[in-house]
């Protein structure tokens, strides 16, 4: 990795999946980098980077982790869609950021690039046309779910302390491709492959490699507007066609059952119902099913002219996340 004298950047949440491919594209570009960890990090220091040990809810680590930092990538956060778990969701990605914002504005940093989700932007109970960063916040939809919910708060949170320093906000749709230790991102493919997938649900999505997506988060810190938000998307498939290009590079059958939004929200409930009453988890929790009956789909122009992004083939990607998931024996 080439070594620059510039002052380092800080990236939160390098550990993660996105902040893996994030740190490659740094190195590639040769940026000096400081990444902030919960844990020592020997891994990443054997490769150049250099470790600030410590956490975004912190502001105690968090000051020597910023001395001399003047750009900030946040990416830490936390996925899950339990919806028992908001508090924790809003003290990582709400009360944290509010943290490393103070923090930031008192050591002099110029601007920090948030990685959110595309869901704070862009998904809607019926196919409408495909939203753009223009389109309100669906609060009535993402109210009900403790993560996204978190996010767009997140977004709201940071953008107040822009007067201290610039925003820049990247929200990308979801993350595949390979490299995905936690499986925050892949866990359905990988319950696709399991042949856990009963049913298609009636609803459509959004997704982006991680490889694409990574270079236009270090793009966004170099050409992003200040007070903006760039979607970072790729296909807009619905499930349905999502399964079947899975099938066809996985060779794993796709679910045979597909069913209206009302059978599947009242076969859902029943089955829901059931569950409970024998004392068991359902197959498909409630926020899981709800999302699944939505469509997530966008248009990411803004962030193609101004940030250069770029979207491999789809079919590409679903192949590389298999092959990884597979060659880990995971699938």
């Amino acid at each position: 990795m080439r070594r620059s004298r510039e002052r380092p950047v800080l990236v939160t949440g390098a550990t993660g999946f996105l902040g893996a491919h994030l740190l490659r594209v740094l190195g590639e570009e040769g940026t000096a980098v400081r990444v902030l960890t919960r844990q020592p990090a020997p891994a990443l220091e054997a490769r150049g980077f250099e470790v600030a040990v410590g956490d975004v809810t912190s502001a105690a680590s968090l000051g020597p982790a910023l001395e001399g930092v003047r750009r900030v990538f946040h990416l830490a956060g936390k996925v899950s869609r339990d919806p028992e778990a908001s508090e924790s969701l809003n003290r990582v990605h709400v009360e944290g950021t509010r943290t490393l914002a103070a923090a930031a504005a008192s050591s002099g940093v110029e601007r920090v690039v948030l990685v959110s989700t595309s869901g704070t932007i862009a998904v809607t109970r019926e196919p409408e046309p495909e939203r753009d960063e223009s389109a309100p916040t669906p609060v009535a939809l993402i109210g009900g779910w403790p993560y996204y919910r978190s996010k767009w708060l997140q977004e709201r949170a940071l953008l107040a302390a822009s007067g201290d320093f610039e925003v820049v906000v990247v929200n990308p749709s979801l993350l595949l491709g390979p490299g995905d230790g936690r499986l925050s991102s892949t866990g359905d493919v990988l319950r696709f492959l399991a042949g856990q997938i009963r049913v298609t649900p009636p609803g459509g999505l959004n997704f982006v490699d991680v490889r694409d997506a990574a270079r236009s988060v270090a793009a966004a810190m170099r050409r992003g507007r200040p007070g903006e938000r760039y979607l970072l998307g790729g296909p807009n498939w619905t499930f349905a066609e999502f399964f079947l290009r899975l099938a066809e590079v996985s060779g794993v059958d796709a679910p045979g059952l597909r069913l209206s939004r009302r059978f599947y929200t009242a076969g859902g409930l029943v089955a829901e119902e059931l569950a409970r009453q024998l004392g068991r988890e359902p197959a498909v929790d409630r926020i899981s099913r709800e999302m699944a009956g939505c469509f997530w789909y966008f248009r990411s122009d803004k962030a193609e002219d101004e940030l250069g992004h770029t979207s491999r083939s789809g079919r590409i990607t679903l192949l590389d996340t298999v092959r990884w998931l597979q060659g880990r024996g995971l699938a």
